[in-house]
C-alpha cells in the first residue's frame, strides 16, 4: 500500500509515524517543498502544550486537544525531549472579560479538563501568588495541565523516526498536481493508494488538485513576537494569557516562557501580504490576489476592519504592543521589551467571511484534505493523526 503525504509540517510527520508504528505492509512517502521538515507553522509558535480550554466543548478541536497533550507529553517524556507541564493563568480585567472568562471556566470543565481553579476579585492574593506582577486582575483560571514543549525537537524525532522505519521524505519537492491517483512535483510523480493533503499554509491549493468543490480558503495571519530582555524576565513565571475574544481564534498577545527560559510576549494577528510573510517587508502578489478576489475576505474585513485596523497599528507601534502587554503586566515598558520572531497562521476562512474556528478535515474518496489546522494543531498532531487514519482507513 502506497501512502503519498503531503506537507513535511508535525500534522504530516505524526500521520507518517503513526502509520508506520501501525502498518507493516505499506510504503510512505512525504513530499515537503522545503528544504528541511517543519520550516513553518511547525516551528514558528509558541511552544505551547494546549490542554483544551478554550474550544467549543465536541468540536474536534476540543475532543483533540484533550487527547493530543497526552499524547505529545507521553511522546516527549519516551524521547527525552524538552517539555514541562508549567500551567497557566488566563485572567479578566473588566466585567465584560469576566463573563467570558465564567464561559471559558464551564467550557474548561466540559472538555474534562482537571484541576481547574478559579479566583474571584477578593482573591487577588492568590493569583499574585501564582504571578506576582498580575495586579489588576478581577478574576483569573489556574490551569495546571497547560506546559510548554521544544517543538522543533518533536519533528526532528518525527523525522528521524519515519526514516528509520524505511519510509522517505522528500525535500524540495512541491506538488503542484494530481491526478488519477499520482501526485506530480516538477522533477517527478508518485503513484499513491491514499494521499493525505497536510500542506498547512497551502492545504487550500493542494486541496484544488483534487477536489474543486472545497471553498474555503486559507487567508494568512502573521503573528509577532517581542521577548522581554534578561533583566526583565522575573516579571513572569510561566504563562499568562487573556481572556481571549470569543468572535475569533486568535488568543490575544500574551506571555509564554519558553523551554529555553525566555520570555516571549506575543502574537498579535496581522493580515500578512504573503502566505509566508514574516515580516511586513514579505510582499507576494499572488498570494495577496489570491484572497483579494475571495469573496469572503471582502465579508470579513467589513465586519472586522476596526479590529484589524488596530493589530496593523499594533505591528507598526512598540508602544502600542506594549499597552496590550500591560493589561496583563500593568508595570511592563517598552524598554523591558526587544524584538523576537514571527509566524504565519494557516488561518481557513468560509464564503461568508467567517474564520473556521475548528479544524477543518474532508475525506473524498482516498483522499484527506486537512484544510484547517491552526493552533492547538501541534499540541494535538498525534491525535490528529489518529483521526485521519481512522476515517481513510
Amino acid at each position: 500500500m502506497n501512502v503519498v503525504i503531503v506537507g513535511g509540517g508535525i500534522v504530516g510527520l505524526a500521520t507518517a509515524y503513526k502509520l508506520s508504528s501501525k502498518y507493516d505492509d505499506i510504503n510512505i512517502v512525504v513530499l515537503e517543498k522545503e528544504n528541511d521538515v517543519g520550516k513553518h507553522q511547525s516551528t514558528h509558535n509558541s511552544g505551547v502544550l494546549h490542554c483544551g480550554l478554550y474550544y467549543k466543548p465536541g468540536s474536534l478541536k476540543a475532543k483533540l486537544a484533550v487527547d493530543g497533550i497526552k499524547q505529545m507529553t507521553s511522546f516527549c517524556k519516551e524521547h527525552n525531549i524538552p517539555h514541562e507541564i508549567c500551567g497557566k493563568l488566563v485572567i479578566a480585567t473588566s466585567i465584560e472579560e469576566k463573563i467570558s472568562l465564567d464561559e471559558l471556566y464551564k467550557r474548561g470543565i466540559a472538555n474534562g479538563l482537571e484541576g481547574l481553579q478559579y479566583f474571584n476579585t477578593h482573591q487577588i492574593e492568590e493569583i499574585k501568588k501564582i504571578e506576582p506582577y498580575v495586579t489588576n486582575a478581577i478574576s483569573a483560571i489556574k490551569v495546571p495541565q497547560e506546559g510548554i514543549v521544544d517543538y522543533q525537537s518533536v519533528v526532528n524525532k518525527l523525522k528521524e523516526l519515519i526514516i528509520n522505519k524505511g519510509h522517505t521524505i522528500k525535500l524540495n519537492s512541491e506538488v503542484v498536481r494530481i491526478s488519477d491517483n499520482v501526485a506530480y512535483t516538477k522533477e517527478s510523480e508518485y503513484k499513491f493508494d491514499y494521499l493525505i493533503n497536510c500542506a498547512g499554509l497551502y492545504s487550500d491549493k493542494v486541496a484544488k488538485f483534487s477536489n474543486k468543490k472545497i471553498t474555503s480558503r486559507i487567508v494568512p495571519f502573521r503573528g509577532e513576537y517581542y521577548k522581554l530582555k534578561k533583566e526583565s524576565q522575573y516579571l513572569v513565571r510561566n504563562l499568562i494569557y487573556p481572556t481571549p475574544n470569543p468572535k475569533f481564534p486568535f488568543l490575544g498577545v500574551h506571555f509564554t516562557r519558553l523551554i529555553t527560559g525566555e520570555i516571549e510576549a506575543g502574537p498579535n494577528a496581522v493580515l500578512a501580504f504573503s502566505r509566508e510573510g514574516y515580516n511586513i517587508k514579505n510582499i507576494n502578489i499572488k498570494d495577496i490576489f489570491d484572497y483579494l478576489s475571495f469573496k469572503g475576505f471582502w465579508k470579513f474585513i467589513y465586519k472586522h476592519k476596526w479590529m484589524c485596523l488596530s493589530e496593523l497599528r499594533q505591528s507598526l507601534s512598540k508602544k502600542l504592543f506594549c499597552k496590550q502587554l500591560q493589561k496583563l503586566i500593568p508595570s511592563i515598558t517598552e524598554d523591558d521589551l526587544e524584538l523576537g520572531g514571527s509566524g504565519v497562521r494557516a488561518q481557513a476562512m468560509d464564503i461568508n467571511g467567517q474564520l473556521i474556528q475548528d479544524f477543518e478535515i474532508y475525506i473524498d474518496n482516498k483522499i484527506c484534505n486537512v484544510i484547517n489546522a491552526p493552533s492547538p494543531a501541534a499540541t494535538a498532531s498525534l491525535a490528529i493523526a489518529d483521526i485521519i487514519i481512522e476515517k481513510i482507513l
